[in-house]
Formats: C-alpha cells, structure tokens, sequence
C-alpha cells in the first residue's frame, strides 16, 4: 500500500475542508430560500476528493469519461469546480456555467472534462455508463469510464443493467462501477432493504473483480481507488468498488439538511491523524477553515448579486450546442 506524502496529504486537507464550507453555504442559502433545492456530497469529501485528484481529465475517448450523481461535488471540486460556480447552481442564477440557472446544485455538465450531465433521476447514470466504456473499448488506450451512485440505486434495475453490459464474455468494458454506502435510500435504512452490508458482492456472480473500503480513511481510500483504476485502464474490464461513506446533513433539503449526530466525520478524522503524525498543527487546520470560510463567503456575496435568467437562453448550457446552418 502506498503511502501519501505530506504535501499531498495537505492537498487533500484543503480540497475537503474547500467542499464541506461550499456545501454548508449552499444549505444555509436553501433554509434562507435563497436556492430551491439542496442535495449533496457532504461527508463523502475522503473519497470523492480522492477520485477527483486520480481522474484522467480531457474531453473525448482518450480520458475519463464520468458519470456521477448527485453527490458528486466532492469529485468535482477536486478537478477544478470553484465555489462560485457551485454556489451559482444552487441559487439558480444565468451565471451557472454548467445549466444557466436551470438544474439542481450538484448537477454538473462540463464537456471539456468529459463529465456527462448529472440527472436527479436515481441511478440512471449506470445504464448510460457502459455506452462511454463501449466507446472507449473500441477507440483505445486507457482512458475508462467512472460511475458513481449510492446504496439504494444499487437496487435499480439500472445497476443491474450495468454489470450486465459490463462483463458481456470477450466484450468486458474499462468501466469503474462504485457503490457509495451511505446505509441510506433517502429515508428508508439500507439494513431493512439489503441482507447484506457488501453490494460490491453484487459484482461477482458477473465475473467482475470487486472490492469494499472504508471511504472515510484517506489513505485507504486513496489507495483503493488508484488499484482499481489500474486495474481497469491495464485489463480493460470493469472493476465494482464500494466505499462506506457517511451523510452528515440526511438526504437533502426535503428532509430538514440538519447535522445528524454520531455520524463519522471524514476531515474530523483526517485532521486528528495529521496532527498526530505531525503534517499539520491545529493552527494550520484552523487556518485553512479560516481561508476557505473567507473566500466563500466572498464567492456567496458575489453571487447573490448575479441576475436569474430568462427566456431568450433556453438553449444556451446544453452538453452539445446545436449545429447552426
């Protein structure tokens, strides 16, 4: 196993604490009725963060295609989303680069980085994923394909018709297929649902290598995505990983987006292990939060003053722009 080195421990440090002040802003601008609608990644920072830092990112066949969900912003923030663009999103304003003011926050579309649109429809992606990876297959080299999606979805028939697709004998495809555990569909406990804690299992009786961390450990975590990266941009084949994650604020704003108590807190436990190995003092942690909670802010208040769209850009933020003739 790998072991990160301090700068990028401290990296990473930054990247999550930068998520969870641009997703705590973005519930406080729903519970002010300054956004219609929250739902995200807070709490799973550890393991998206990790996948973001590892994607290949381009557009087209040659880099990694992505299909995530809509706690992706962990993910997305890691390869280069700044707050402002996530906090445009949430309050719906023309300046939102990823939908003109016209999807859920959490719903990227960025071409140049080959992440496909987000749908709020669940699980959805995971059919749409073996379409890229069959692109892939036939175009070369080692650019893969990454789906992301949660417990619950793992039900769907889409995550079924994913595996299917994805391990076809002589046509298996370079896609990464990963189960985020959060022991939640929505408000319904994923123990009354599931006879099992390990879905990853669910990929076996596909032929489909698999795997289960623990998306709260950095370094696990870190480790695990790039084995099963490798793994898939060398063999070709798909590959299912699981991360136990935590949801720190419920399902999203239709259930109240309050703190839940006794759930782990992923920057909490990396900062306790910085501080013990000597990577970083409780003053350097405090002035990351200080810095992040500063430039944020700065970010909401530009935002705020940003005008909503109207109808004559109805066509502008599509993942294709129409061809004009």
């Amino acid at each position: 196993m790998a072991t990160l080195d301090a700068a990028r421990r401290r990296q990473i440090h930054d990247l999550m604490v930068k998520t969870r002040l641009t997703e705590e802003t973005a519930i406080s601008m729903n519970k002010k009725g300054e956004g219609h609608f929250w739902i995200g990644g807070a709490g799973e920072e550890a393991f998206g963060i990790c996948l973001g830092l590892q994607v290949d990112k381009g557009q087209g066949p040659d880099h990694d295609f992505l299909h995530l969900h809509y706690r992706g912003g962990p993910t997305a923030i890691a390869m280069g989303v700044e707050p402002i663009d996530h906090l445009r999103q949430m309050r719906a304003t023309a300046s939102d680069p990823f939908s003109g003011g016209r999807q859920f926050v959490e719903h990227y579309a960025i071409p140049e980085w080959n992440i496909v649109p987000v749908s709020p429809t669940i699980e959805t992606q995971y059919t749409m994923a073996p379409g890229t990876a069959l692109v892939q297959k036939r175009h070369g080299g080692q650019g893969i394909t990454i789906v992301t999606g949660g417990d619950a979805g793992a039900a769907e028939g889409d995550f079924h018709v994913c595996l299917t697709w994805a391990s076809r004998p002589g046509n298996e495809l370079p896609i990464l297929i990963i189960v985020t555990h959060n022991r939640w569909g929505i408000s319904t406990a994923s123990s009354s649902q599931w006879p099992t804690t390990s879905l990853n299992d669910l990929a076996t009786p596909f032929g489909i290598k698999n795997s289960r961390v623990d998306g709260n450990d950095v370094e696990a975590t870190w480790n695990a995505i790039a084995q099963a990266m490798n793994y898939v941009r060398t063999e070709r084949r798909p590959y299912c990983l699981q991360a136990d994650v935590s949801r720190l604020y419920g399902h999203s704003s239709a259930s109240g987006a309050n703190r839940i108590e006794g759930e782990p807190d992923c920057i909490a436990l990396f900062e306790d292990k910085l501080i013990a190995e000597g990577t970083m003092s409780r003053a350097d942690c405090d002035a990351v939060w200080s810095q992040w909670r500063e430039q944020v802010r700065s970010a909401y208040d530009q935002v705020h003053r940003e005008p909503y769209p109207d109808g004559t850009d109805i066509w502008k933020h599509i993942f294709a722009e129409p061809v004009r003739t």
